[in-house]
């Protein structure tokens, strides 16, 4: 008698990774227009420009945050949990860096 093999494809896809990777690309739209506002102003946009990094930062590190928490859900794809938890956490990073290198 043959075997009678069951397959799973799993549709749906894990919240706090959807989340996680538009908060990714928000973060990475705000780094676009900081890019455009410090050009505008000459480099001298100061505290626009910090405002706007400081808020792309933090959600940068929330995406991550709930990017990594998603990973617990059950019976779900992990694959946008997984591109916002890395691309959020690259994002984060690049900001770090920017704040400690001044610019």
């Amino acid at each position: 008698m043959a075997k009678k093999y069951n397959y799973n494809f799993i549709r749906k896809h894990s919240q706090g990774g959807g989340t996680a990777v538009r908060l990714a690309i928000l973060s990475g739209g705000l780094f676009v227009v900081d890019a455009v506002i410090s050009f505008a102003f000459g480099g001298e946009a100061g505290v626009y420009a910090g405002a706007i990094a400081l808020f792309a930062m933090l959600t940068s590190v929330y995406g991550f945050y709930l990017g990594l928490k998603s990973f617990r859900e059950e019976k779900v794809s992990h694959r946008k949990s997984v591109i916002g938890s890395v691309s959020c956490g690259v994002l984060a990073v690049l900001w770090l860096s920017l704040f400690l290198i001044g610019v």
